[in-house]
């Protein structure tokens, strides 16, 4: 909780309890399971079973598919992800484009570390990533100020 002790750091929890409310908001609106499902076991299942490795690639996908290129004006940015469980990818905003790619980048601007299902909920809105930060799912090293563009550059729907 040291980072709210600076100024950077409560804009930084402002910005990101502003964004899990927009998220709150949206989930209220998209399609709820029925209760009907909810009395499906396989369905049950699958969602307790999380997502497999074999996912990762999908999850990389839904984040180029909401890349915000005005967002990304002016920036010249990789973003490494170092998945526990699974294989590491990058991504890199240069201006108005975006590419994702597996594997490490030999100089990332700022490198996040988590699971796959912690990155699963963040992309999907589920979770709100400043609050993955604060209790530890999500590990940062180098410009940590970067990882709050993200939620501009990748916007949830």
């Amino acid at each position: 909780m040291r980072i709210l002790k600076y100024r950077a750091g409560r804009w930084l929890a402002k910005q990101l309890v502003s964004l899990n409310a927009k998220r709150y908001r949206n989930s209220k609106q998209s399609a709820q399971v029925s209760s009907t499902q909810t009395n499906n076991p396989n369905i049950l299942n699958n969602l307790v079973e999380g997502i497999g490795m074999s996912d990762l690639k999908s999850i990389f996908e839904e984040m180029k598919n909401r890349f915000n290129s005005s967002a990304a004006a002016g920036l010249d940015v990789v973003f490494q992800y170092q998945i526990d469980d699974g294989e590491p990818y990058h991504v890199t905003v240069v201006d108005d484009s975006c590419v994702i790619a597996q594997g490490e980048h030999d100089e990332p601007s700022v490198t996040l570390s988590m699971d796959t299902e912690t990155l699963q909920e963040v992309v999907s809105g589920e979770t709100d990533g400043m609050q993955a930060f604060m209790t530890g799912r999500i590990r940062a090293d180098g410009d940590i100020m970067l990882a709050t563009r993200l939620t501009a550059l990748f916007p949830v729907a």
